[in-house]
């Protein structure tokens, strides 16, 4: 396993919409566990493959406490949503210390493959199903901030930047 560099906002390769796993082998089994890994580490709770700069539909998630039960998605797809929406504070591994609020559906529905290559239907409410919407987001090429209005985004982005110049200082 491998602990993989996190792309950060603006970096053009987080709106590039991520291709469908055509079959999961080895490489996707390898790419789960370092993404688990990369995420435990990061103290996230979920990571898209679109955040370390692979372009499939992964994502791996835990909302758990103990931080011992990895959810697996491959090439997930929301079957439904509940017409309930809430106002959430999110964060995001890729814009790290920026949270805001974002609305989004207050249950939902996705069917995807696990890391064996098998079918699952998961069905959240609460953190986990915006945990999913907001991952799901990222292999659309979409992150959080983009959300918000053109003033918050472009004080977001000058920020980001400034802060990524002054660590290659």
């Amino acid at each position: 396993m491998a602990l993989l560099p996190i792309l950060c906002y603006p970096d053009p390769r987080l709106t590039k919409v991520a291709k469908p796993v055509v079959q999961v082998d080895a490489r996707i089994q390898t790419l789960v566990a370092d993404m688990l890994e990369t995420m435990y580490d990061a103290k996230g709770i979920g990571l898209a493959a679109t955040q370390i700069d692979v372009h499939e539909r992964v994502i791996v998630i835990d909302v758990s406490e103990e931080r011992d039960q990895p959810l697996v998605l491959i090439n997930p797809e929301l079957v439904w949503t509940s017409e309930a929406t809430h106002l959430n504070e999110e964060g995001c591994l890729s814009v790290p210390g920026i949270y805001d609020g974002v609305v989004r559906h207050d249950e939902v529905k996705v069917q995807a493959l696990n890391a064996k290559g098998e079918t699952h239907t998961v069905q959240a409410d609460g953190l986990l199903a915006v945990c999913i919407q907001h991952e799901m987001d990222h292999l659309m090429g979409k992150v959080f901030v983009e959300y918000l209005s053109p003033l918050k985004r472009n004080r977001i982005k000058t920020k980001m930047i400034k802060a990524q110049r002054e660590a290659l200082r």
